[in-house]
């Protein structure tokens, strides 16, 4: 077992929380899988592992030895992704951020690219590296904007830190820890490390956390850890200001995904409050499955339940940046409530479906087609909306939905119908007032969770807008 570095950036109250959360992991219980947070987290080492020995690192090897040509290597990274979703890399700062930098078609790109994937080898090298690239990033993006380009097509220089931080990794696992916007957030919320606007140097922070965490948490715990076992634990940590509030919203492979509805009968706080997420729009899930106690609420507040969640799903949109139109009851056949990015020209008409079960589509699709239909035409011919996208709010989503979808599109003026999970709201909501410049509503951000149908679940939204 390794000794604790002399310089330690980690004081012995920081050290202290940090630990309870990994005894916190360690002894979680299984999940309705039967799989431990620890166990599901080993098979998934297990696996990418594997995936870096047989995939990734040739592919890398291969590209930064010249012999796999810069296109081909974008694809095949994308594909693998897309097929493993172990990193989070299909995301805003992983491929996206990928193929915005190949698609400026600048000379030096596939130089610049080489030089900076190549893994340092220690970390001065990698500082200097990394502060190279964010330059390359922004002069390029710069030219762009300056020769008549427009900011949402730009890579942003932001995304560095993740995105080399995957391929240096790739290289060398126990040494380069990647840059997961989710770790940081979590570390801050701990108190452990506050990043600063020095991109290279956060890095190097984040790194060095990690390596005296992995000694920290060793020598507690009489077992080894290794930088993916830290990441883990920064994974499996979600807000938790109010006990007795807790609201589990989503559990998978990644860690437990949380948020806290602050109840009217708590009076104390066990913890200062993590989540950024505002209570009318974290108590959604609670209001999605039907909630006795909150059926029983609105009641006591005058209204029903299904109307304060349309105002809470319209709260949301809100808080995103949207020009919002809430419509509903009372007002005939018309949809529950109407968004729009004027900016980026779309719009986003929306269904609050409150379902214990899950909602099953079909039940009222004649009615939908129809208010859908007269929507749709006005946003496009007479807002001049570019795209037009339907998104029904619920619990969760089940039986065949694909012959709906089919037809909708077919028949009304909608891009696409997505089919979103209250939980997936919440995470939105929480990624874009954590770093409101890095989730903007354009094509490079919110919007891209809508370009293709289907379920949109609090998974998808942070992989998409990691």
């Amino acid at each position: 077992m390794s000794e604790a570095p002399s310089n330690t950036l980690l004081n012995d109250d920081q050290k202290r929380r940090a630990v309870e959360v990994m005894h916190a992991y360690l002894n979680a219980p299984p999940r309705p899988d039967g799989r431990t947070p620890l166990e599901a987290h080993q098979a998934r080492d297990v696996e990418r592992v594997r995936l870096i020995d047989e995939e990734l690192g040739p592919l890398l090897e291969g590209y930064l030895s010249g012999r796999t040509e810069l296109d081909e290597f974008k694809s095949k990274i994308d594909s693998i992704n897309k097929r493993h979703t172990h990193w989070g890399f299909k995301g805003i700062k992983g491929q996206m951020f990928f193929n915005m930098l190949v698609n400026m078609e600048d000379a030096e790109c596939d130089s610049e690219l080489k030089a900076a994937l190549t893994v340092p080898q220690d970390e001065g090298i990698a500082r200097s590296r990394m502060k190279s690239f964010v330059r390359y990033v922004e002069r390029i993006g710069d030219d762009y904007v300056k020769s008549g380009g427009t900011k949402h097509r730009i890579p942003r220089f932001r995304s560095v830190p993740f995105f080399l931080s995957y391929f240096w990794q790739i290289q060398d696992r126990d040494a380069w820890p990647v840059f997961y916007t989710n770790s940081v957030k979590t570390m801050a919320d701990l108190n452990l490390w506050q990043p600063t606007k020095d991109l290279a140097e956060d890095y190097i922070q984040f790194k060095n956390i990690h390596e005296e965490l992995a000694v920290v948490f060793a020598q507690a715990s009489g077992r080894n850890f290794g930088l993916y076992d830290v990441e883990h634990v920064f994974w499996f940590k979600g807000g938790n200001p109010y006990e007795r509030a807790k609201v589990v919203v989503e559990t998978d492979s990644d860690g437990e995904i949380e948020v806290e509805v602050a109840d009217d009968d708590i009076e104390e706080l066990v913890h200062l409050p993590e989540s950024y997420v505002p209570p009318v729009v974290a108590i959604l899930p609670r209001m999605s499955q039907n909630d006795a106690s909150l059926v029983q609420a609105a009641k006591d507040s005058g209204t029903s339940i299904e109307r304060a969640f349309e105002k809470s799903i319209n709260a949301a949109f809100t808080i995103l940046g949207y020009e919002v139109k809430l419509l509903g009851q009372g007002q005939g056949r018309v949809p529950d409530g109407i968004a729009v990015d004027a900016d980026n020209s779309y719009a986003l008409i929306w269904d609050a479906k409150i379902r214990g079960d899950g909602y099953a589509m079909g039940t009222d699709d004649r009615t939908i087609r129809e208010y859908i239909a007269t929507q749709s035409r006005e946003l496009k011919r007479r807002q001049s909306m570019r795209n037009v996208y339907y998104l029904v709010v619920s619990s969760r989503f089940r039986d065949d939905f694909d012959d709906l979808i089919r037809g909708l599109k077919l028949e009304t003026h909608i891009n696409e119908v997505c089919l979103v999970e209250a939980s997936a709201l919440v995470a939105l909501v929480d990624a874009k007032l954590r770093e409101p410049r890095e989730v903007p509503l354009g094509p490079d951000g919110v919007q891209r969770l809508f370009g293709a149908s289907g379920v949109i679940t609090s998974q998808l939204v942070q992989e998409m807008l990691t």
